[in-house]
């Protein structure tokens, strides 16, 4: 039988675990120098001998005093070090809660990605926050959003249901970049949020049979996508936010863990999840660091 005194000792150890958790969740983890998460694979229909680097940033969440323009260019300067072939960005550059000191504009956080280089280039997709946030394409119910605006402007193509052709060492391949699939948020005149990605009419541009790689900020198009498509780039989904033992008790996705983070494989079709470098609801990060994908296709 517990005593008073054993009850108010597990109160207290209880208590104080809770506030070591929320201190290092809160304060320390979120603001880790960001971790390089590597992967190395050879999709299908890849080109035999053709390698590929691809350097992902996704979720940066631009505001103060978690992600600001300063740290913005720190992660710049850490992909630019990677020695990419192409830079790709997965949306969600504005911010994604309130608990902020003050907010980061759009051209301030894209006049910090303006930095990154990469020999084919920087490709973009935008988020639903990039949606959510814009009252006036929230209105009408269409872009062109602040987010693609102030990418535009410094220089980085946005792609909405729409693919570029790229070549390295003669060999081609496509970049498809979908719309977002969670871009209008309910109205009173529309009933659920309504996605503007139309993945068929994208995929119909390609003109070849080189390889596809397609950029979807959110993963649950996954299951949607063809054989066609070597690789699939997501975000989103931050991991979770909180991982235990590769596990994620809240994914802001209809299939859970399914598609909460990493690599999967499904009917050998691969897609990759990353855990963004920032975060929305809270400023919360345990068991997942912010991270910066470092992808080599045609290494294994």
């Amino acid at each position: 039988m517990i005593t008073r005194r054993g009850f108010l000792r597990f109160l207290g150890g209880s208590f104080l675990s809770a506030a070591t958790f929320g201190a290092y969740a809160v304060g320390i983890e979120p603001m880790l120098l960001t971790h390089v998460k590597r992967y190395a694979l050879t999709p299908p229909h890849w080109p035999a001998g053709s390698k590929l680097r691809i350097v992902a940033l996704a979720d940066i969440h631009a505001c103060r005093p978690w992600m600001t323009p300063e740290r913005i260019a720190s992660l710049v300067d850490d992909a630019n070090a990677l020695q990419p072939d192409l830079i790709v960005l997965l949306g969600d550059y504005i911010a994604g809660m309130r608990l902020v000191t003050d907010q980061v504009t759009p051209s301030q956080w894209a006049a910090a990605l303006s930095g990154l280089k990469a020999p084919l280039g920087v490709l973009s997709i935008l988020g639903n926050h990039d949606w959510w946030n814009d009252g006036f394409a929230q209105r009408v119910g269409a872009g062109p959003t602040i987010a693609r605006k102030a990418l535009e402007k410094v220089g980085i193509p946005v792609l909405e249901n729409d693919v570029v052709r790229l070549e390295k060492d003669g060999h081609g391949f496509w970049i498809a970049g979908l719309a977002d699939q969670l871009a209008l948020r309910p109205t009173k005149d529309r009933t659920g949020f309504r996605g503007l990605d139309d993945l068929d009419g994208t995929l119909a541009r390609v003109s070849d049979t080189s390889p596809v790689i397609l950029l979807a900020h959110e993963p649950d198009i996954f299951p949607k996508v063809p054989w066609r498509v070597s690789l699939t780039l997501s975000g989103h989904t931050h991991g979770g936010q909180v991982r235990l033992f590769g596990y994620s008790p809240v994914v802001p996705s209809r299939f859970g863990n399914r598609y909460a983070y990493g690599h999967v494989v499904e009917n050998d079709r691969n897609l990759i999840v990353s855990g963004g470098l920032g975060f929305s609801i809270l400023p919360l990060r345990f068991g997942v660091r912010p991270e910066i994908l470092s992808i080599d296709l045609g290494s294994a």
